[in-house]
């Protein structure tokens, strides 16, 4: 299946956090999501997004979008990733592989690094190839471009 593209209906699902809660997509229906798929917990590229995204979480936070992490990694990885580097954000486990094969982001054993913004169930902006270093900024500079915020 090929990335979803902008206008693309996000699919909904349902899987488990860090913390084993189960979190829905449509649970974030009035908001703006930023939905980032990457490879494996603890790896040097994925933990450089990861803490990327931690340095700069209170921008999104205080303008109410809601960032999810997403890798074919168990939640019990998630939550060791997450204490470990001190990640104040969802991660989400897709153990089965639904969420990456709905979003047409499944590598060969793994999630590519491929993020989407997502407001009102509809995927406004999508980025295929990332750089983990500073996409943070990147993800939320695009988001105040696209006025998707106040």
């Amino acid at each position: 299946m090929e990335t979803l593209n902008i206008g693309d209906t996000a699919p909904d699902f349902e899987t488990v956090d860090q913390d084993g809660t189960k979190v829905r997509l449509s649970d974030f229906k009035d908001e703006v999501v930023v939905l980032y798929f990457y490879p494996k917990d603890n790896t040097p590229g994925c933990t450089m997004e990861a803490k990327n995204f931690r340095d700069n979480i209170d921008m999104f936070k205080d303008k109410g979008i809601k960032v999810l992490g997403v890798s074919v990694d168990s939640s019990e990885s998630h939550k060791k990733f997450q204490d470990k580097f001190n990640l104040n954000f969802t991660l989400l486990s897709d153990k089965q592989k639904d969420i990456v094969k709905k979003y047409g982001v499944m590598g060969l054993a793994t999630a590519k690094r491929v993020t989407y913004i997502i407001k009102d169930g509809k995927i406004v902006y999508v980025y295929p190839k990332v750089s983990p270093k500073e996409h943070a900024k990147e993800v939320y500079d695009k988001i105040v471009e696209l006025k998707l915020i106040q």
